[in-house]
């Protein structure tokens, strides 16, 4: 059967599931990397689009709209005598070299980077603050050194985002074949009495088992919603059809065929 059938019924059919439990090995390995593939265009489209539109804005902003300045000697020197905040669709740009504003005073729950009196920082999403202090530079960058090394970044986004994608692609692979793994280990516990599958028919039946919630999670990232409890609603989803599609496998002893 065409895997893009199987995907579909597996969104609605747990008899079809089980029917798969005796299929060869490479074709369920082929679904699940798939499915994944399926699973992670949301996020790559996102993440691409979020990775040009901050670079654009940041390199706009360096050249017209942040002040000149140095930094030198573990400082950020400039002339502008108060902070200047840029905003643009959802991200923002500090600079201050007064040293009003510090670390402590970053707001968490915006991307942004911050050119701060001692330090540069990048907040990304979840809260992060990751920090650079000046005082580890040995040489001085003035904003034109800045600026060009903005622009000889714009080249490289062509290698940089697809790199980044086939990474994501990779640990959610690996992630979804332990995911896998684990589900069919407990399938081994809920099967009824009288039907002993082995653990690579149950592996096969859980690789089916996961499709709906990994659907429904791919579409929340579409519209970029936040699941409560997404960790636990995607075990209890699997759990469930896993357990649906060993209810449709007869009870009589079964030999592979």
């Amino acid at each position: 059967m065409n895997i893009f059938k199987q995907l579909i019924l597996s969104i609605y059919s747990p008899k079809a599931i089980a029917s798969w439990r005796y299929q060869g090995i490479g074709k369920t390995i082929l679904f699940v990397f798939l499915l994944v593939l399926i699973s992670i265009i949301p996020i790559s489209v996102q993440l691409s689009t979020d990775i040009v539109n901050g670079f654009n804005v940041v390199k706009d902003s360096i050249e017209e709209e942040i002040p000149e300045f140095i930094i030198k000697d573990g400082e950020l020197i400039s002339e502008q005598q108060a902070p200047v905040m840029i905003e643009n669709d959802g991200f923002s740009i500090i600079f201050d070299s007064t040293g009003e504003i510090g670390l402590n005073d970053l707001d968490l729950s915006v991307n942004s980077i911050a050119l701060l009196k001692n330090d540069f920082a990048v907040i990304i999403p979840g809260g992060t603050v990751d920090h650079f202090s000046y005082s580890a530079m040995d040489i001085a960058l003035a904003k034109e050194d800045i600026a060009k090394f903005i622009q000889s970044l714009d080249s490289l986004l062509a290698i940089i985002i697809p790199i980044l994608v086939i990474l994501i692609y990779l640990f959610s692979s690996a992630m979804k074949f332990i995911g896998i793994s684990v589900l069919a280990l407990f399938g081994l516990l809920i099967q009824k009495t009288g039907n002993k599958l082995k653990y690579r028919h149950m592996w096969r039946i859980a690789a089916y088992s996961i499709v709906i919630p990994t659907l429904f999670f791919m579409v929340m990232d579409i519209f970029r919603t936040a699941v409560p409890f997404g960790f636990m609603l995607n075990w209890l989803v699997s759990i469930l059809v896993l357990f649906l599609a060993l209810k449709e496998i007869p009870p009589e002893k079964e030999e592979e065929l």
